[in-house]
This record gives C-alpha cells, structure tokens and sequence, in this order.
C-alpha cells in the first residue's frame, strides 16, 4: 500500500509519487541566507509545480535577505559543482513565520564523495575512462550531483510534514 502523499507535495511529472513543491501563500517572511561556506552558493527555490528555479549566486561567506513566503522550500547548491549542501543542518529548507536564518554549511562529506569531487574538478569527463581505477568509479565519475536525483530521493525521504524540525 503505497503512503499518502506528504504536505507540500503533489504527484510528479515523472510518475506517481510524492514531489516536493511550495505551498501558495500570502504570508510573507525575510530569510537571511547566510553563505558560511567557503563555496559559491547557488539558492534554489522549489516552484509551486516542484520546479527548481535558480537564484543570484552568494559569494563565500556572505549573506543576502530573501523575501519569501510561509511553506516555500528551498534547496542551496554549489554553483560551481551542483554538489548538495546544508541549510540550518539540513537539505532542504521550510520557510516559517518563526525562522529568519538560512545558514548554509558545507556537509560533511565522505572521503570517497571528496575525492570524486577534486577529481572532476581536475579531470575533464572525457578522459575520465583514461584513468588507471577501478570499473565501479568511472561509473561515479560518470555520476554527477543533479538536483533531479536529489529533489526525488528527499521527496521518497520525507514522511513527516516539512517543518525545519519545528511543529507547526
């Protein structure tokens, strides 16, 4: 028996099953998303049909004040690498009437995920299969962050009303 769909969640275009998107509201709220990271972070706001919409890139260790509104999620991505990273400790963030603060954190990554990461930035994709490694990490290599992947494993995830750990 296949779960109820989730709060903040509608049946995707790829299929039937939950896909986060933001709720329509009129309450709005100012986010400051704080950059603590020393990466290029680009704000990705989940539109109300789930769409990933891209906002203006922060610069390391900046902030900007966002308005938006209750029940918008958002996702923060390395601009650079599309690699996933943390808001508030977590992957996604919920706008709420009681949360003024983004602060978004690098995760901390494996040492496998890290490696990955130096190598593409080092390696070009078409010489990755000129390397003298293992079949299983060409296919890794070949396997880069994309926020499509991600957006459907934390909807899959999510089986509690999104709430940045606050009851509403």
């Amino acid at each position: 028996m296949e779960p109820p769909p989730l709060p903040g969640s509608v049946s995707g275009p790829g299929g039937p099953g939950p896909a986060l998107r933001s709720e329509k509201t009129r309450e709005l709220s100012e986010v400051v998303f704080n950059n603590h990271s020393p990466r290029y972070v680009l704000p990705v706001w989940l539109d109300f049909e789930g769409l990933p919409q891209g906002y203006p890139v922060l610069k390391p260790r900046t902030g900007r004040v966002m308005r938006s509104y209750r029940g918008h999620l958002w996702l923060f991505r390395d601009a650079g690498t599309n690699d996933g990273l943390l808001v508030n400790q977590q992957e996604l963030f919920v706008v709420a009437p009681n949360v003024t603060k983004a602060d978004i954190t690098l995760p901390v990554f494996t040492l496998k995920e890290r490696c990955l990461q130096v190598v593409r930035s080092l390696v070009s994709p078409v010489d990755y299969r000129k390397l003298d490694i293992v079949q299983s990490l060409y296919e890794e290599l070949e396997d880069h962050p994309d926020i499509s992947k991600d957006l459907q494993r934390l909807s899959l995830e999510r089986s509690e009303p999104l709430s940045n750990g606050i009851l509403e």
